[in-house]
């Protein structure tokens, strides 16, 4: 659903950074190795993919919110921190989070800078103009990652990283 209104979308991200800074600290305190919570990241995808870009229609828009973590986080410290966060204040959302590798592949991004709404002419760009120009073709999920924080940073500065996973056409 949309991410401006979705109470699911809220209860995902207010899951994810305790849990995220639970595992940083546990990392530095049990072996020593110190790392910086990576920006919010999200995969979206809906049955039809104009919705993103003509349509513009986000209550169709499915979702994956996420954090990346050091790959020496292992499934234990994963789980003793969401037990650890369980134990404070637990988030709504808990239940929903895992920890999963991602691999991509091959993908096309670009950095856009503005609103998350003006977003849509980018990405008709990408997807219908230089992705098939170039040979290739959509083969995953649309992700986003948030460079900035948008509670704190003017919506005309937000930067934002639009990627597409692609493979040869």
């Amino acid at each position: 659903g949309d991410p401006n209104t979705a109470q699911a979308y809220a209860d995902a991200i207010a899951t994810l950074y305790p849990v995220a800074y639970t595992l940083k600290f546990a990392s530095k305190r049990e072996l020593d190795k110190d790392y910086v919570v990576m920006p919010l990241e999200a995969l979206w995808w809906a049955p039809n993919m104009a919705s993103f870009t003509t349509e513009r229609d986000k209550s169709r828009w499915l979702w994956t919110a996420m954090i990346m973590v050091p790959e020496w986080i292992s499934g234990a410290m994963f789980e003793a921190a969401i037990a650890k966060v369980a134990a404070k204040d637990r988030p709504v959302g808990l239940d929903k989070l895992r920890l999963e590798f991602l691999f991509e592949g091959r993908c096309v991004q670009t950095l856009h800078v503005g609103r998350y709404d003006d977003e849509a002419d980018v990405l008709a760009k990408l997807h219908d103009e230089f992705i098939p120009t170039a040979g290739l073709r959509m083969a995953g999920r649309h992700h986003e990652i948030y460079l900035s924080d948008a509670r704190k940073v003017d919506p005309s500065k937000l930067r934002t990283i639009l990627r597409q996973p692609v493979v040869q056409a």
